[in-house]
């Protein structure tokens, strides 16, 4: 008999299964106390679920070919205006960090141009950043969506602090959860999460990376911060109180996969792949170790009720309020939801496969900005890998973004929509700039990518020259525009100690650390200039 499982009360196998279909979820406990599964802490957006479309309903065309852009129409969460009163609430009790108090505090160090080398005989990228060892082949936190300040301002500063790049990583490993053989068993026994705190679904968290001037020494240095994104609700003792983020995809949440991710203005918006995207804002950066000591416990407000509290960032194996203590997996920081949009079509891709239906609502895998065009728009675009009977590439779109800070109606693509060109798919970012569109295109951990370009003419997406090969593992892409350059990074970790210390293949020098992650950019300029 499995020891008593702890956090969250799951239900049984056809229940779970009935709460997937559905698109409930079961909320983390914030207090000892039982809960209903099915009250208003269930996280937005939810997507409205059907079966998939048969093939002969489908409108494929071609690849590059012309899509629905109706498809993509979102609507504001149902839950939004309910959010901002809990944020509200949140913000009476915690105390905030401002983006740039952040970055002066940011505690981890990038090592530009180390020995790790993904790219292998793909060529160099014009700069590489390193992430410090732990990151770089961490099993729990996968590496994802990309943005930047060049995003969220026009002059590409925030306040005076620029040169700053944001990643989401979106939590991937759960040991004892992801090895149960009953899926509706719930979250990790006692032992498991005393042995390895990654046994808690901790969700997605957003890095925080600037390059600067050291102002004690003078000398240049890169350094960077994790802040865990938060859901909020109203907890069993009537307080507000966070949870990591999750989605309705999987009967155990594995959270948001955060393929994509935009920071514009005051607003951070993160790609859910099956629903939409949840909106967070740079306004509500909770900061639960104001005096930067984590041994000191320190004082935060009360709520409601009057009631002192603290926090503890110590304590890796919770979070949320638990009997007037605040705690958030150990991170310093939480950035809570404010916001969603879901699509307002039916969800119907199939479960259990990458491929994807050519109608209906899409997959939000990926997003990017495009500030090139009048008026800044936001991409949104699909990962798929066509199968019999779903021979879509994956469809391509675009909104008008500033129609998404509004939320009180309807936000419809601009009047476009496309297939990708990609006869085998797995697409996994998108960028536009100048009328040419750059897609990332996975290959696997034996193989560089391929960062093809693409232009528009006559209504279809048509190839322009060959594909550049970039980093094995290349995920979302960013634009930036005063350094001219294409972001990406790479997600792959080691597997074992020997796959980063021996040759996977005749191209790859013994000892070629090739698996391990970096944040890397490519000039605009080289590129469009690649045969």
């Amino acid at each position: 008999m499995r020891a008593r499982r702890i956090r969250r009360a799951w239900l049984t196998t056809a229940a779970a299964a009935s709460l997937a279909f559905t698109g409930l979820v079961a909320p983390a406990q914030a207090e000892d106390v039982p809960r209903d599964v099915t009250d208003s802490t269930v996280q937005e957006p939810l997507a409205a679920e059907a079966a998939p479309a048969p093939f002969a309903a489908t409108a494929w065309t071609s690849p590059g070919g012309a899509a629905s852009p109706g498809d993509f129409t979102m609507s504001p969460g149902a839950l939004n205006g309910e959010t901002t009163t809990r944020v509200t609430r949140l913000d009476s009790v915690l105390p905030k960090s401002g983006v740039q108090n952040l970055l002066v505090g940011a505690n981890r160090t990038v090592e530009p141009w180390c020995s790790r080398d993904p790219f292998g005989t793909a060529p160099d990228p014009d700069i590489k950043y390193c992430l410090q060892s732990d990151d770089s082949i961490s099993r729990e936190w996968v590496p994802q969506g990309f943005t930047g300040v060049s995003d969220a301002k026009d002059n590409e500063l925030w306040g005076t602090a620029g040169n700053i790049q944001l990643f989401a990583s979106y939590d991937g490993w759960d040991p004892g959860r992801e090895n149960d053989p009953n899926p509706a068993a719930g979250d990790c026994t006692t032992a498991e999460l005393e042995a390895d705190d990654a046994c808690n679904q901790k969700g997605v968290r957003i890095t925080f990376v600037q390059s600067r001037t050291n102002p004690a020494t003078g000398s240049p240095e890169i350094k960077y911060r994790h802040v865990l994104l938060g859901w909020t609700y109203i907890n069993s003792a009537d307080h507000v109180s966070f949870d990591g983020l999750h989605a309705s995809e999987y009967p155990i949440q594995k959270g948001v996969h955060a393929g994509g991710i935009v920071w514009y203005g005051n607003y951070l918006y993160v790609a859910d792949t099956r629903n939409g995207l949840r909106v967070f804002d740079m306004r509500y950066i909770m900061d639960l170790d104001p005096d930067g000591d984590p041994a000191t416990h320190d004082a935060m407000g009360s709520d409601t009720d009057g009631v002192a509290t603290t926090a503890n960032v110590q304590d890796k194996t919770k979070v949320g309020r638990h009997d007037n203590v605040w705690y958030s997996f150990g991170y310093r920081y939480v950035m809570p939801q404010v916001a969603a949009w879901k699509f307002k079509a039916t969800q119907g891709n199939p479960t259990g496969s990458y491929a994807c239906v050519s109608t209906g609502a899409p997959k939000a895998s990926y997003i990017s900005l495009d500030r090139s065009t009048t008026p800044d728009r936001l991409l949104m675009g699909e990962y798929c890998r066509p199968e019999t009977g779903y021979p879509s590439t994956g469809r391509i779109a675009s909104f008008p973004i500033a129609d998404l800070e509004g939320r009180s109606a309807d936000v419809t693509a601009e009047g476009w929509a496309n297939y990708l060109p990609l006869t085998n798919g797995g697409a996994q970012g998108a960028a536009a700039a100048g009328g040419t569109l750059y897609v990332n295109e996975s290959k696997g951990t034996d193989e560089p990518g391929n960062l093809w370009r693409y232009k528009w003419s006559n209504g279809q997406l048509v190839q322009s020259g060959q594909a550049v090969k970039t980093a094995r593992g290349a995920e979302d892409l960013y634009i930036e525009r005063g350094t001219n350059r294409l972001w990406s990074l790479s997600e792959h970790r080691p597997a074992s100690a020997s796959d980063c210390t021996s040759t996977r293949d005749a191209s790859d020098p013994v000892g070629t650390d090739y698996c391990q992650r970096v944040l890397y950019g490519h000039k605009l300029s080289w590129l469009d200039g690649q045969p």
